[in-house]
């Protein structure tokens, strides 16, 4: 006599998977899409002392700011290295719809993120240099530097690890 569930199937019988070998391959990709991106966030929630709400929107406002300093490709390739999920929520900021990139320094970055959490210049900062050693986590070192590059010196002093 065969086990059968309520419903009366055999759960003898090894289940017949319905989803194709393409479903099932996007099925992985988005789980490691969402993976790879709750890791960056727990990373950044350890290093900013935030809960996840406060480090994703730290993390888009830091790096929608970072990208308007940013020239010419430097921008792709920065975000070609982001988590996929946080590349998404980076293409919806409505501070990229059709502005060029501009320059400013470490005041002008720190107002433009202060006003964006609307949080006082102190823990602005203190939220950029934890979003910044995540990206550090997450990236080539070689294209730190080539952000770093773009960057006037006042500004790259906020790239420094924190402890």
């Amino acid at each position: 006599m065969a086990d059968t569930d309520p419903t009366g199937t055999n759960i003898n019988q090894p289940s017949q998977r319905t989803e194709d070998p393409q479903a099932q391959r996007e099925q992985r990709r988005e789980t490691r899409r969402n993976q790879t991106y709750k890791a960056f966030l727990r990373n950044l929630m350890v290093i900013g002392s935030m809960n996840e709400e406060e480090a994703e929107r730290a993390a888009v406002s830091v790096l929608c700011v970072l990208e308007q300093r940013l020239f010419g490709e430097e921008v792709a390739h920065l975000e070609a290295q982001l988590p996929g999920k946080l590349q998404d929520l980076l293409i919806r900021c409505e501070r990229h719809v059709g502005k060029p990139a501009s320059k400013f320094g470490r005041n002008g970055f720190i107002q433009m993120v202060s006003e964006d959490l609307e949080v006082d210049s102190l823990e602005a900062e203190r939220k950029i240099r934890a979003v910044f050693t995540a990206v550090r986590d997450q990236v080539s070192e070689g294209e730190i530097e080539d952000v770093i590059g773009q960057l006037p010196h006042d500004l790259r002093a906020l790239w420094q690890r924190t402890i």
